[in-house]
Protein backbone atom coordinates (compact mmCIF):
# COMPACT_ATOMS: atom_id res chain seq x y z
CA UNK A 1 0.00 0.00 0.00
CA UNK A 2 1.40 3.40 -0.96
CA UNK A 3 2.50 5.75 1.84
CA UNK A 4 2.74 9.48 1.12
CA UNK A 5 4.77 11.24 3.81
CA UNK A 6 2.90 14.54 4.16
CA UNK A 7 5.35 16.50 6.31
CA UNK A 8 9.06 16.20 5.51
CA UNK A 9 11.67 18.94 5.32
CA UNK A 10 14.32 19.75 2.72
CA UNK A 11 16.46 22.61 1.41
CA UNK A 12 16.98 22.70 -2.36
CA UNK A 13 20.58 23.66 -3.13
CA UNK A 14 19.88 27.29 -4.06
CA UNK A 15 17.89 27.70 -0.84
CA UNK A 16 20.57 26.11 1.32
CA UNK A 17 23.27 28.32 -0.19
CA UNK A 18 21.15 31.42 0.40
CA UNK A 19 20.34 30.30 3.92
CA UNK A 20 24.02 29.97 4.77
CA UNK A 21 24.52 33.48 3.43
CA UNK A 22 21.62 34.96 5.41
CA UNK A 23 21.85 32.93 8.61
CA UNK A 24 24.91 30.74 8.64
CA UNK A 25 25.30 31.30 12.39
CA UNK A 26 21.62 30.77 13.28
CA UNK A 27 21.55 29.35 16.83
CA UNK A 28 19.66 26.54 18.56
CA UNK A 29 17.54 24.79 15.91
CA UNK A 30 19.98 26.15 13.33
CA UNK A 31 22.72 24.03 14.91
CA UNK A 32 20.52 20.94 14.50
CA UNK A 33 19.62 21.83 10.92
CA UNK A 34 23.25 22.16 9.86
CA UNK A 35 24.08 18.73 11.32
CA UNK A 36 21.61 16.72 9.18
CA UNK A 37 22.96 16.09 5.64
CA UNK A 38 19.70 14.55 4.43
CA UNK A 39 18.14 17.97 4.86
CA UNK A 40 20.10 19.39 1.92
CA UNK A 41 21.79 16.44 0.11
CA UNK A 42 19.39 15.46 -2.67
CA UNK A 43 21.11 12.19 -3.59
CA UNK A 44 21.08 11.06 0.04
CA UNK A 45 17.46 12.04 0.37
CA UNK A 46 16.47 10.07 -2.73
CA UNK A 47 18.29 7.01 -1.37
CA UNK A 48 16.25 7.31 1.81
CA UNK A 49 13.01 7.36 -0.15
CA UNK A 50 14.19 4.42 -2.29
CA UNK A 51 14.96 2.48 0.89
CA UNK A 52 11.26 2.03 1.58
CA UNK A 53 8.83 0.26 -0.71
CA UNK A 54 5.69 2.09 -1.78
CA UNK A 55 6.80 5.34 -0.21
CA UNK A 56 7.16 8.97 -1.37
CA UNK A 57 7.55 12.35 0.29
CA UNK A 58 5.95 15.78 0.22
CA UNK A 59 8.67 18.41 0.69
CA UNK A 60 8.53 21.58 2.75
CA UNK A 61 10.99 24.13 4.05
CA UNK A 62 12.29 23.76 7.60
CA UNK A 63 13.61 26.64 9.70
CA UNK A 64 14.62 29.42 10.35
CA UNK A 65 11.60 31.50 9.43
CA UNK A 66 12.19 34.14 6.79
CA UNK A 67 10.86 36.87 9.08
CA UNK A 68 13.51 36.07 11.72
CA UNK A 69 16.52 36.34 9.40
CA UNK A 70 15.50 38.79 6.66
CA UNK A 71 16.36 42.45 7.15
CA UNK A 72 13.37 43.93 5.30
CA UNK A 73 9.96 42.97 3.83
CA UNK A 74 11.59 42.98 0.39
CA UNK A 75 14.19 40.45 1.54
CA UNK A 76 11.41 38.30 3.00
CA UNK A 77 9.66 38.29 -0.37
CA UNK A 78 12.89 37.49 -2.19
CA UNK A 79 13.73 34.56 0.08
CA UNK A 80 10.31 32.91 0.05
CA UNK A 81 10.08 33.26 -3.73
CA UNK A 82 13.45 31.52 -4.02
CA UNK A 83 12.19 28.71 -1.77
CA UNK A 84 9.04 28.20 -3.79
CA UNK A 85 10.64 28.46 -7.21
CA UNK A 86 13.28 25.95 -6.13
CA UNK A 87 10.75 23.45 -4.79
CA UNK A 88 8.65 23.71 -7.95
CA UNK A 89 11.72 23.01 -10.10
CA UNK A 90 12.98 20.13 -7.93
CA UNK A 91 9.64 18.31 -7.66
CA UNK A 92 8.97 18.67 -11.39
CA UNK A 93 12.22 16.79 -12.03
CA UNK A 94 11.86 14.27 -9.20
CA UNK A 95 8.12 13.62 -9.08
CA UNK A 96 8.52 9.87 -8.52
CA UNK A 97 10.25 10.56 -5.21
CA UNK A 98 8.47 13.81 -4.36
CA UNK A 99 4.96 14.00 -5.85
CA UNK A 100 4.20 17.35 -4.24
CA UNK A 101 5.56 20.24 -2.20
CA UNK A 102 4.42 22.87 0.26
CA UNK A 103 5.05 26.55 -0.41
CA UNK A 104 6.63 28.77 2.21
CA UNK A 105 5.09 32.15 2.97
CA UNK A 106 5.68 34.76 5.63
CA UNK A 107 2.87 36.52 7.44
CA UNK A 108 5.31 39.38 7.98
CA UNK A 109 5.46 40.08 4.25
CA UNK A 110 3.93 43.43 3.32
CA UNK A 111 0.64 41.77 2.30
CA UNK A 112 0.71 38.98 4.92
CA UNK A 113 1.90 36.56 2.25
CA UNK A 114 -1.28 36.74 0.20
CA UNK A 115 0.30 37.32 -3.22
CA UNK A 116 2.98 34.67 -2.77
CA UNK A 117 0.46 32.10 -1.54
CA UNK A 118 -1.65 32.72 -4.62
CA UNK A 119 1.36 32.62 -6.95
CA UNK A 120 2.79 29.43 -5.44
CA UNK A 121 -0.52 27.57 -5.59
CA UNK A 122 -1.99 28.82 -8.86
CA UNK A 123 1.17 29.29 -10.92
CA UNK A 124 3.74 26.93 -9.42
CA UNK A 125 1.47 24.09 -8.35
CA UNK A 126 2.07 23.96 -4.59
CA UNK A 127 -0.25 21.70 -2.58
CA UNK A 128 -0.67 24.42 0.04
CA UNK A 129 1.49 26.70 2.16
CA UNK A 130 3.44 26.49 5.38
CA UNK A 131 3.46 29.05 8.19
CA UNK A 132 4.73 28.96 11.77
CA UNK A 133 2.81 29.01 15.03
CA UNK A 134 4.01 32.55 15.66
CA UNK A 135 5.41 35.32 13.50
CA UNK A 136 8.73 36.30 15.05
CA UNK A 137 7.00 36.14 18.42
CA UNK A 138 3.68 37.67 17.33
CA UNK A 139 0.40 35.67 17.44
CA UNK A 140 -1.04 34.42 14.16
CA UNK A 141 -4.48 35.92 14.82
CA UNK A 142 -3.42 39.58 14.71
CA UNK A 143 -5.66 41.81 12.54
CA UNK A 144 -2.93 42.44 9.96
CA UNK A 145 -2.77 38.70 9.22
CA UNK A 146 -6.49 38.32 8.53
CA UNK A 147 -6.06 38.80 4.74
CA UNK A 148 -3.94 35.62 4.67
CA UNK A 149 -6.62 33.51 6.32
CA UNK A 150 -9.27 34.96 4.01
CA UNK A 151 -7.14 34.20 0.94
CA UNK A 152 -6.43 30.60 2.00
CA UNK A 153 -10.14 30.02 2.54
CA UNK A 154 -10.78 31.36 -0.97
CA UNK A 155 -8.03 29.20 -2.49
CA UNK A 156 -9.34 26.11 -0.70
CA UNK A 157 -5.85 24.76 -0.07
CA UNK A 158 -4.36 23.67 3.26
CA UNK A 159 -2.04 25.53 5.59
CA UNK A 160 0.71 23.39 7.09
CA UNK A 161 1.42 24.87 10.55
CA UNK A 162 4.87 24.25 12.02
CA UNK A 163 5.84 25.04 15.63
CA UNK A 164 8.43 27.76 16.18
CA UNK A 165 9.98 28.49 19.55
CA UNK A 166 13.56 29.04 20.64
CA UNK A 167 15.68 29.24 23.75
CA UNK A 168 15.05 32.99 23.91
CA UNK A 169 11.55 32.23 25.26
CA UNK A 170 12.15 31.45 28.97
CA UNK A 171 10.32 28.79 30.94
CA UNK A 172 10.08 31.09 33.99
CA UNK A 173 9.65 34.85 34.22
CA UNK A 174 12.69 35.08 36.50
CA UNK A 175 15.01 33.68 33.83
CA UNK A 176 16.28 35.03 30.52
CA UNK A 177 16.19 31.84 28.46
CA UNK A 178 14.77 28.34 28.31
CA UNK A 179 17.12 25.72 29.74
CA UNK A 180 17.83 22.10 28.82
CA UNK A 181 16.15 22.45 25.40
CA UNK A 182 12.77 22.58 27.14
CA UNK A 183 11.85 25.17 24.48
CA UNK A 184 11.91 22.29 21.96
CA UNK A 185 10.93 19.18 23.96
CA UNK A 186 7.79 20.65 25.54
CA UNK A 187 7.71 24.12 24.04
CA UNK A 188 6.90 23.15 20.47
CA UNK A 189 3.98 20.99 21.57
CA UNK A 190 2.63 23.78 23.76
CA UNK A 191 3.22 26.32 21.00
CA UNK A 192 1.13 24.30 18.56
CA UNK A 193 -1.80 24.08 20.96
CA UNK A 194 -1.61 27.82 21.63
CA UNK A 195 -1.74 28.67 17.92
CA UNK A 196 -4.73 26.37 17.40
CA UNK A 197 -6.48 28.01 20.35
CA UNK A 198 -5.91 31.51 18.99
CA UNK A 199 -7.56 30.53 15.72
CA UNK A 200 -10.56 29.25 17.66
CA UNK A 201 -11.09 32.12 20.10
CA UNK A 202 -10.29 34.89 17.62
CA UNK A 203 -13.23 33.53 15.59
CA UNK A 204 -11.05 33.11 12.51
CA UNK A 205 -12.44 29.60 12.18
CA UNK A 206 -15.98 30.95 12.55
CA UNK A 207 -15.31 33.55 9.87
CA UNK A 208 -13.73 30.94 7.57
CA UNK A 209 -15.19 27.55 8.52
CA UNK A 210 -13.76 25.90 5.41
CA UNK A 211 -10.14 26.71 6.27
CA UNK A 212 -7.92 23.65 6.02
CA UNK A 213 -5.11 23.57 8.57
CA UNK A 214 -2.67 20.68 9.02
CA UNK A 215 -1.05 20.77 12.46
CA UNK A 216 2.29 19.09 13.04
CA UNK A 217 3.00 16.34 15.63
CA UNK A 218 -0.65 15.36 16.24
CA UNK A 219 -1.36 18.91 17.38
CA UNK A 220 1.25 18.78 20.15
CA UNK A 221 -0.28 18.50 23.62
CA UNK A 222 -3.87 18.69 22.38
CA UNK A 223 -4.82 14.98 22.40
CA UNK A 224 -3.58 14.52 25.99
CA UNK A 225 -5.70 17.44 27.20
CA UNK A 226 -9.13 16.52 25.85
CA UNK A 227 -10.63 16.88 29.33
CA UNK A 228 -9.36 20.43 29.76
CA UNK A 229 -10.24 21.45 26.20
CA UNK A 230 -13.67 19.85 26.55
CA UNK A 231 -15.28 20.16 30.01
CA UNK A 232 -12.58 22.62 31.08
CA UNK A 233 -13.29 25.17 28.37
CA UNK A 234 -17.03 24.51 28.55
CA UNK A 235 -16.86 26.86 31.55
CA UNK A 236 -14.47 29.36 29.96
CA UNK A 237 -14.63 32.56 32.00
CA UNK A 238 -15.18 30.93 35.38
CA UNK A 239 -11.48 31.28 36.17
CA UNK A 240 -11.03 34.87 34.92
CA UNK A 241 -12.02 38.14 36.57
CA UNK A 242 -10.63 40.84 34.27
CA UNK A 243 -11.98 39.61 30.89
CA UNK A 244 -15.50 38.71 29.77
CA UNK A 245 -14.71 35.26 28.43
CA UNK A 246 -18.22 34.02 29.21
CA UNK A 247 -19.64 36.24 26.48
CA UNK A 248 -16.87 35.15 24.14
CA UNK A 249 -17.65 31.47 24.77
CA UNK A 250 -21.34 32.03 24.14
CA UNK A 251 -20.58 33.87 20.90
CA UNK A 252 -18.71 30.92 19.37
CA UNK A 253 -20.60 28.81 16.88
CA UNK A 254 -19.40 25.55 18.40
CA UNK A 255 -18.16 24.03 21.61
CA UNK A 256 -14.38 24.71 21.90
CA UNK A 257 -13.52 21.00 21.81
CA UNK A 258 -15.43 20.56 18.55
CA UNK A 259 -13.16 23.02 16.74
CA UNK A 260 -10.08 21.01 17.71
CA UNK A 261 -11.62 17.76 16.51
CA UNK A 262 -13.44 19.03 13.42
CA UNK A 263 -11.56 22.07 12.07
CA UNK A 264 -7.98 20.82 12.12
CA UNK A 265 -6.15 18.14 10.23
CA UNK A 266 -3.07 16.69 11.87
CA UNK A 267 -0.08 14.49 11.11
CA UNK A 268 1.45 11.42 12.71
CA UNK A 269 5.01 12.71 13.23
CA UNK A 270 5.65 12.15 16.95
CA UNK A 271 9.35 11.28 16.93
CA UNK A 272 8.83 7.54 16.96
CA UNK A 273 6.45 7.26 19.94
CA UNK A 274 3.86 4.48 19.86
CA UNK A 275 1.87 5.75 22.86
CA UNK A 276 1.62 9.26 21.39
CA UNK A 277 0.47 7.81 18.08
CA UNK A 278 -2.31 5.84 19.78
CA UNK A 279 -3.33 8.94 21.76
CA UNK A 280 -3.51 11.07 18.61
CA UNK A 281 -5.51 8.47 16.72
CA UNK A 282 -7.86 8.25 19.70
CA UNK A 283 -8.52 11.99 19.64
CA UNK A 284 -8.86 12.93 15.96
CA UNK A 285 -11.39 11.49 13.53
CA UNK A 286 -9.73 9.15 11.03
CA UNK A 287 -10.48 11.48 8.12
CA UNK A 288 -8.44 14.27 9.77
CA UNK A 289 -5.14 12.37 10.06
CA UNK A 290 -2.37 12.36 7.44
CA UNK A 291 0.71 10.16 7.54
CA UNK A 292 4.00 11.96 8.22
CA UNK A 293 7.40 11.14 9.69
CA UNK A 294 9.12 14.56 9.96
CA UNK A 295 11.98 13.21 7.86
CA UNK A 296 14.92 13.80 8.10
CA UNK A 297 14.69 14.55 11.83
CA UNK A 298 14.99 10.99 13.11
CA UNK A 299 15.57 10.33 16.83
CA UNK A 300 18.13 7.63 15.99
CA UNK A 301 21.12 8.93 14.04
CA UNK A 302 22.14 6.86 11.06
CA UNK A 303 18.80 5.16 10.51
CA UNK A 304 16.66 5.37 7.39
CA UNK A 305 14.73 8.33 8.67
CA UNK A 306 11.02 7.47 8.29
CA UNK A 307 11.63 3.92 9.55
CA UNK A 308 10.29 4.37 13.11
CA UNK A 309 7.00 5.91 12.03
CA UNK A 310 6.52 3.23 9.40
CA UNK A 311 7.23 0.50 11.96
CA UNK A 312 4.74 1.99 14.41
CA UNK A 313 1.97 1.83 11.84
CA UNK A 314 2.76 -1.80 11.10
CA UNK A 315 2.00 -2.55 14.76
CA UNK A 316 -1.33 -0.76 14.85
CA UNK A 317 -4.62 -2.61 14.50
CA UNK A 318 -6.07 -0.55 11.66
CA UNK A 319 -8.47 -1.58 8.94
CA UNK A 320 -7.40 -1.41 5.31
CA UNK A 321 -9.80 1.49 4.84
CA UNK A 322 -8.29 3.44 7.74
CA UNK A 323 -4.77 2.78 6.52
CA UNK A 324 -5.59 4.02 3.03
CA UNK A 325 -7.17 7.15 4.45
CA UNK A 326 -4.21 7.97 6.67
CA UNK A 327 -1.49 6.91 4.22
CA UNK A 328 -2.68 9.00 1.29
CA UNK A 329 -6.41 9.45 0.74
CA UNK A 330 -6.91 12.14 3.40
CA UNK A 331 -3.99 14.10 1.97
CA UNK A 332 -5.41 13.81 -1.52
CA UNK A 333 -8.77 15.01 -0.20
CA UNK A 334 -7.47 18.03 1.70
CA UNK A 335 -5.17 19.14 -1.13
CA UNK A 336 -7.54 18.30 -3.97
CA UNK A 337 -4.65 16.60 -5.78
CA UNK A 338 -4.21 12.97 -6.84
CA UNK A 339 -0.83 11.90 -5.45
CA UNK A 340 -0.87 8.13 -5.91
CA UNK A 341 -0.60 6.89 -9.48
Amino acid sequence: MMRIDAYTHFFPKRVYDKLLDLAGDYKDIGKRVRSVPALYDLDLRKRIVDGHQDYAQILSYSQPAAETIAKSPAQIDEFVRLINDSFAELCAKESDHFPGWVAQISLDAADAGVAEAERAINQLGALGVQIYTNVAGKPIDRPEYRPFWKKMAELGKPVWMHPARGAEMPDYLSEKKSLYEIWWTFGWSYETAVAMSRLVFSRILDDHPDLKIITHHFGGIVPMLEGRIGPGWDVLGDRTTDEDYVSLRKSLKKRPLDYFKQNFYTDTAVFGALAATKCGLGFYPRDKVVFASDCPFDPEKGTMYPRLTLEIFEKLDLSKTDREMIYYKNLEAVTGRKLVK
